[in-house]
């Protein structure tokens, strides 16, 4: 049987071709460039372009990571929507800090986004959630999510449940359900290169303003 390195080292990665990325007249803020990838991806038929990776701490410090749907992207924010009771919306209580990865390989882009994750206000947050599917809407009401599954007809019967009542009362909204917007301090764009000469453009934000910088590979 094939060893397992040998059988990672011999699969192909960043073969290109890529598009490229000009690293004069960067737009002023991340979020306008970051815009500009995201059509790019779409454009070239990225399967789930926004779909990203969101990193939080636990009260260990110990590292998590899971990927969800990007909501939106307005003036630096970066939205995404979860349970304040799973997994993910318990850490960010405690520590509201996270990262945010966006990976399109086809097209040789990653982008790194660091910052502080905010709960909107009610209001924002029930609209966000009569705007998901009817499908998704009465799962979210079943209110267990990241917690023990003891036997999957248990799913099945709350999910009976939440659908007649999310069918007789559409505007029910699940009072866990939260948005949250990650206010950017640290945007990185890297655009990978077949001869591994990658570029990368880092963007921090300094008080009002941000600045950026090419970095080394």
């Amino acid at each position: 049987m094939q060893q397992t390195k040998d059988l990672l080292r011999n699969l192909k990665s960043l073969t290109g071709p890529f598009p490229d990325f000009h690293t004069k007249d960067l737009p002023d803020y991340p979020s306008d460039l970051f815009v500009e990838w995201l059509y790019v991806a779409i454009e070239k038929g990225i399967h789930e372009p926004h779909a990203m990776t969101l990193s939080t701490v636990d009260k260990a410090g110990a590292p998590d990571a899971r990927v969800l749907i990007l909501k939106d992207v307005i003036n630096n924010g970066w939205y995404f929507a979860t349970s304040t009771t799973s997994r993910k919306g318990e850490q960010l209580k405690f520590n509201p800090k996270v990262a945010l990865t966006f990976y399109w390989a086809e097209i040789g882009r990653q982008v790194r986004i660091r910052g502080v994750a905010t709960e909107m206000p009610p209001e924002t947050n029930s609209n966000d959630f009569l705007e998901r599917s009817s499908g998704a809407r009465a799962l979210a009401l079943i209110g267990h999510q990241s917690k023990e599954l003891m036997q999957r007809e248990n799913l099945d019967e709350a999910l009976l449940k939440t659908k007649e009542l999310v069918k007789e009362a559409p505007d029910t909204v699940s009072s866990t359900w939260k948005l949250y917007v990650v206010y950017a301090d640290e945007v990185e764009f890297w655009q990978g290169d077949p001869e591994r000469k990658h570029r990368r453009v880092q963007y921090q934000r300094k008080d009002d303003h941000w600045i950026h910088r090419l970095l080394w590979p």
